[in-house]
Order: C-alpha cells, then sequence, then structure tokens
C-alpha cells in the first residue's frame, strides 16, 4: 500500500473537469485499489460521483492511497493532478 498526502492545487478546487480528468487518470490503473480522503469521506478515485462529493477547495489537505499493482506510478500520477505532494 502507498499512502500519500497531498495539498489541493486546482485554482477552483475539484470541479467536474478535474474530477474527469482525475478519474480517467485513476482508471488507468486496472488491478489498482486508489482512493481519496479528506476529514470528512474517503471515496474511490474511478468513480465520479464519489470524487463529486468530496467537494476539495484550494490548499486543503488531502490522502492518496493505492493498492496493488503499480500502486506507486498510480499515488504519484493522482498528486500530480491534484497538486503537491506534502
Amino acid at each position: 500500500m502507498t499512502v500519500r498526502t497531498v495539498k489541493v492545487k486546482l485554482p477552483l478546487g475539484l470541479e467536474t473537469r478535474p474530477v474527469a480528468m482525475l478519474v480517467r487518470t485513476a482508471s488507468e490503473f486496472e488491478g489498482c485499489t486508489i482512493h481519496l480522503e479528506n476529514e470528512a469521506k474517503r471515496v474511490n478515485a474511478k468513480s465520479i460521483m464519489g470524487m463529486m462529493t468530496l467537494g476539495l477547495i484550494p490548499g486543503e489537505e488531502i490522502t492518496v492511497t493505492a493498492d496493488g499493482k503499480n500502486e506507486e506510478e498510480a499515488v504519484t500520477r493522482i498528486s500530480e493532478c491534484l497538486g503537491t505532494a506534502i
């Protein structure tokens, strides 16, 4: 399992277009479960509806967790989509 804390750097937070890009990126990693977690929720990064419920805002810190095939690459790519690793 690979875990990384990321600070959201998207200027408008996690709105529709960035969510779609993030879900598309996460879906490239077959055989790997990927979750994003903030203080209130934990969601599957491959679920567009789940991702929309996070309501992430710029500057917020979230945890990216991946388990399975290519988990380190998955966490790195998701982190790059969202912002900067802490």
